[in-house]
């Protein structure tokens, strides 16, 4: 994965409560004194008839100079001291200020489960807003956890959205041990509600089996909260509900939403306990949760929160407590101080009333999903339901988060120490993510991939992320390709890896979906409605798409025209047996064995030859009559030049394509004694180069010599295109019964670790995004009359039906969806849960492809 450090920024590790433990249960510049005046006396006294005329004159110049430069400098409004370029936002008018994304449809997506690094968050598409979410207490051998942070440690049986619209309804299960946890959320928008309407979440606990009423087990214990991050006070109304009804929880008032109440029913037997804190530290609720049960169950003897409350709390805790199964419904009703009919609204959201919308949800997702996918005959029903889990997952992952990125100083690409660094604006994103428990944030390449699904899904919503997205780009074209923007973002990624660096580029992925909405306009895919929204789109992101472009034609480009490389490796590594190119997103891809400027990468060739085509198609499509459009002509004609790319990057005698650059195989990683610091003796491994490297072909063949064949750069008739083809299904170098490895097992790098704590990423597994452009192109070949097209049709069927295989069967062993699969067995590896692009295999179940 692309983004600093995606295999390395890892969770934090929790630990069990202990309920029984003594303590607690979890765990100005200084003057200069070389600018001091010199006060001292001369002994030496100077006659003014001794003076020059010259120099009095000169002297009083250089005085009037210096008043001059103190006043336009010093007295100067600090607001017109300019900022460094990096940090200064785009000049245009954000994307975001358009007509379309106001109104009504801003206000559609007011409320929704925004908080992806939780099990179940809730919060608004507002900088400060009011959140909630869900813990629960998990029991493991004996012991207690808290659930609340979505965690690969808490070895979750299965948890993940089944269904999930985007906007105002989703369902989610989650099993953990012998607890089955279903959640659903759902919206809704009345004459009486406050901005954005109100929402509801029911619980619903089930137990896989029968337990005596003595056994800690019997009881489940849910902790639903609400926080306001603007610091608000929040009223609780406490009570004991032993019995089934309605209640209201708390209460309060904000700005956007005015009056708000949050109110509890159930038809079970439950109890209801609370807690109440003043805190700005609102994304580690489930610290400030455990310290307060811990106390209490040395105090009585019992895991119940006090029923008290700090003084102007802004986080209130209520705990759930019943025996299983049991329901609860938690409705938030907002514009509570503008009407008196909020029992009505409340008893709509909850109960019977609330189970009837439901169904009608679930229904409506089904509809939509087979209208939007079409998978009738395509795939069998086990294959559906991971379908369904792939886009309900991808949406239920959408995320808001407001924050400034941390930027290396100009000058310093390679700075790891957070002391030194740029802020970036104050900046919003609404952005899918990639994996909830591990990589709950936005990325610049993964997004590409999230929007190829989500624009079939909702072409409102894919418009509203790339629209964020682009507004996120400085005046120079340049956008920070990791976004770790707030604390929630910020509280999974360790410090050494949260600076972004303006030097690194990450592949321009959403010139995929660009083009596609470009396509389907054209082919009349859209309604005139939304065909007229895409152009306006388009029509105010193309001045920052041609700034993108331009970004990378000059701080990407290469010494040989028509070439570029991704910057940012390192060229002093002494412990990486192939330095990293973490700006490809192909993270340690063997590339050249000694970066330098000589370097031509293959696969960014290929990404500036579609961000060039796809500037020309806006500019034809907006029936523009700029240079831009002869400037960006020229430059799709230079990189498609089939005899030009041969030139730069064919093997003949192979029949493929590869990187050029500085390289030597003859590189290894040895072990060598070193002498810490402590005066001990240890071992370490170091990178050992037998031989001087020499410019040539990098002889690699992966996913990297893929490139010109998924972007489809082969004529039909070419015989490197058959060439292509018996490499691809050869099992001596890519071909697998679950999908193409990432590097052939002829690789002298196949498999190898890149250091002593890096194992092999992109040398082996089978990533998913890959494979999903490799079946474009092969589907493309399979339908136009060349001497290959029955081939092209034959490894294209035989590759599609191993890669839904193995995907859901891993889903149906596991339950999950992820990261990676093992070219050997295809087991999942990597991060579980990663809904990111491995929902592509949706597109590959209904063979919809750009």
């Amino acid at each position: 994965m692309a983004g600093s450090g995606r295999r390395r920024a890892g969770s934090r590790i929790k630990t069990p409560i202990e309920v029984d433990d003594e303590g607690s249960p979890l765990r100005s510049a200084k003057p200069n004194p070389k600018l001091r005046n010199n006060r001292r006396g001369g002994s030496h006294s100077l006659s003014i008839m001794d003076v020059n005329l010259k120099i009095l004159l000169g002297l009083g110049i250089s005085a009037f100079l210096i008043v001059l430069f103190l006043i336009f400098y010093l007295i100067k409004p600090i607001e017109q001291v300019q900022k460094p370029r990096v940090i200064t936002p785009f000049p245009s008018p954000k994307i975001m200020d358009l007509p379309q994304f106001q109104g009504d449809h801003k206000e559609s997506l007011y409320w929704g489960t925004y908080r992806p690094n939780v099990y179940l968050g809730i919060r608004a598409r507002t900088p400060r807003s009011l959140i909630a979410g869900l813990m629960w207490i998990g029991i493991k051998d004996g012991r207690y956890f808290m659930r609340h942070v979505c965690e690969n440690s808490d070895d979750l049986r299965k948890f993940g959205w089944t269904q999930h619209n985007g906007r105002d309804y989703g369902h989610q299960v989650l099993i953990d041990e012998e607890m089955t946890l279903a959640t659903s959320f759902m919206k809704s928008k009345v004459d009486d509600s406050g901005y954005g309407g109100d929402w509801v979440v029911r619980l619903d606990v089930k137990s896989e089996r029968s337990v005596p009423d003595e056994d800690i087990r019997s009881v489940s214990h849910l902790f639903f909260y609400l926080a306001d991050e603007d610091g608000n006070t929040l009223t609780a109304h406490p009570y004991k509900l032993g019995m089934h009804g309605n209640a209201l929880l708390a209460s309060g008032s904000r700005k956007d939403v005015g009056g708000w109440q949050l109110h509890l029913a159930s038809q079970d037997n439950l109890l209801v306990h609370f807690s109440g804190f003043k805190t700005s530290h609102i994304h580690n609720l489930s610290d400030l949760v455990q310290v307060t049960l811990g106390t209490q169950a040395r105090k009585l003897g019992l895991l119940q929160l006090p029923d008290t409350s700090d003084d102007l709390s802004n986080v209130l805790v209520f705990q759930i407590s019943g025996r299983s199964p049991f329901t609860a419904d938690i409705a938030f009703v907002s514009g509570s101080d503008l009407n008196s009919r909020i029992e009505n609204r409340v008893s709509n959201l909850t109960g019977t009333l609330l189970t009837k919308q439901l169904n009608e949800k679930e229904k409506e997702f089904d509809e939509k999903f087979q209208r939007c996918f079409n998978l009738t005959d395509k795939v069998d029903s086990e294959s559906l339901i991971v379908g369904k889990a792939a886009i309900g997952n991808l949406l239920g992952g959408i995320g808001y988060f407001y924050g400034q990125s941390k930027i290396s100083l100009p000058g310093k690409p390679n700075l790891r120490s957070n002391a030194d660094f740029l802020l970036y604006w104050p900046a919003e994103l609404y952005t899918a993510v990639p994996s909830r428990p591990f990589f709950p944030r936005g990325f610049l390449w993964d997004e590409g991939f999230h929007q190829l699904l989500i624009w079939r899904w909702d072409i409102r919503i894919c418009l509203d992320i790339i629209g964020h997205w682009l507004d996120l780009m400085n005046i120079d074209g340049w956008i920070p390709r990791e976004q770790i923007l707030g604390a929630e973002a910020l509280s999974k990624v360790p410090d050494e890896f949260v600076l972004q660096h303006p030097t690194n580029g990450n592949p321009p992925t959403l010139f995929l979906a660009v083009r596609d909405l470009i396509s389907g306009i054209k082919q009349q895919k859209f309604s005139a409605t939304e065909s007229k929204e895409i152009s306006s789109f388009l029509e105010r992101a193309s001045v920052r798409l041609d700034a993108w472009f331009q970004w990378f034609n000059t701080s990407q480009s290469g010494k040989d025209a028509s070439s570029y490389f991704w910057h940012g490796r390192d060229k002093v590594t002494t412990r990486e047996l192939n330095p990293k190119t973490l700006s490809s997103g192909l993270d340690d891809y063997p590339r050249a064995s000694h970066p330098s400027e000589e370097e031509h990468h293959l696969d960014l060739r290929c990404w500036m030859l579609l961000a060039a085509d796809c500037m020309d198609s806006i500019i034809s499509l907006l029936q523009k009559t700029t240079g831009l459009h002869k400037d960006y002509r020229s430059m799709v004609k230079l990189l498609s030049d089939f005899k030009l790319l041969n030139q730069m990057h064919l093997d003949e005698a192979f029949g493929a394509y590869f990187d050029f650059g500085n390289h030597t195989e003859k590189v290894r990683l040895a072990w060598r004694e070193v002498v810490t610091a402590n005066s001990y003796t240890g071992r370490e491994l170091v990178r050992e180069v037998l031989e001087s490297p020499k410019l040539r072909l990098v002889p690699h063949f992966g996913y990297v010599s893929l490139f010109p064949f998924m972007a489809r750069l082969i004529p039909l008739e070419s015989e490197i295109l058959g060439k292509q083809l018996e490499l691809i299904s050869n099992r001596s170098t890519l071909w697998t019964d679950f999908g193409l490895r990432s590097l052939a097992k002829t690789s002298s790098l196949y498999m190898k670790r890149n250091t002593e704590h890096d194992p092999p990423y992109w040398r082996g597994p089978i990533w998913i995004n890959m494979n999903y452009l490799v079946l474009s192109a092969l589907h493309h070949y399979s339908k136009e009359d060349g001497p290959y097209r029955e081939r092209a049709r034959a490894i294209y069927e035989d590759l599609r039906v191993n890669l839904i295989r193995n995907i859901v069967e891993n889903y149906y062993e596991t339950g999950y969806i992820w990261e990676q699969y093992d070219q050997k067995k295809g087991k999942g590896k990597g991060t579980r849960a990663f809904t990111g692009w491995t929902s592509l295999v949706l597109l590959i179940m209904a063979e919809a492809y750009s």
